[in-house]
Order: structure tokens, then sequence, then C-alpha cells
């Protein structure tokens, strides 16, 4: 009886929305041609990590350097990714100025969760990034 359930709760998290929706693993970050991803910035995140990474994506190279995002990214972002041997710096104004963070390689689903000095978070607030990659 272990295996019918087993194979059935299977089933049902194949078949729940959003399921599928969860964050790359940074190993997966490349484009369909097969080079190589620094990041990705997503502009949609959930209170449930299941539902997090979807949306408009932005897919930087390594070696991104962009004081000012395109008008449709500028605090957008709100999960993000970073490639295996890679790190996104981010700025809260344009320019590469205001607070600054550092984002190595790994998979940030809820920027809400990441403190952007006393008063705020990284969630909808980069204004300006560099990624760079080893």
């Amino acid at each position: 009886m272990a295996p019918l359930c087993l194979l059935l709760l299977a089933l049902a998290l194949v078949a729940v929305p959003g399921a599928r929706g969860t964050c790359p693993v940074p190993a997966d970050l490349k484009r369909e041609d097969g080079t190589r991803t620094c990041a990705r910035l997503y502009d949609k995140s959930d209170p449930y990590y299941d539902n997090c990474c979807q949306g408009a994506q932005l897919s930087l190279e390594p070696g991104s350097d962009l004081p000012y995002l395109p008008s449709d990214w500028a605090n957008t972002a709100s999960s993000l990714v970073v490639a295996q041997r890679c790190e996104l710096t981010v700025w809260s104004l344009p320019g590469k100025k205001g607070k600054s963070r550092k984002f190595s390689a790994g998979s940030y689903p809820r920027l809400e969760e990441y403190r952007r000095g006393i008063f705020g978070d990284w969630s909808n607030a980069i204004s300006g990034l560099y990624c760079k990659c080893s």
C-alpha cells in the first residue's frame, strides 16, 4: 500500500498549479543555445515558495554591467537566481548608488527576506547591477 500512496502523492504534486514554478537550480542557468547565464531576475514572487521565480525574466550574461536597468525592470525584480561560480552585486539607486548587496551562487525566491537597511528589503528595489563569473 505504501508504494501506491507515494505514487498518488507524486501525481498530485505534478497536477498542482504552480508546483513547477520553483526557482531553477543555479547549475541549470543556461540559455536555449547552451551558453552560460550569470543570473536571472524574475518579476514575481509569492508567500509560497513553489510559486516564486515566475513571470517576466531578465537573463544576465557574465560581465553584465547595468548601472541603469531598463525602465521596465527598474525596481521590479522580486526573485533571482545566481549561477554557480558567479556573483551578482545590486544597488538600490540608479547609477550604482544607494545601498548595495552581493548575492552569491544560489536561489533567492523571495527578496522580501533580504534586508536593505533598517526599514527596507530587496524586493522591487534593484536599480543597478553587476554580474561576474569566475
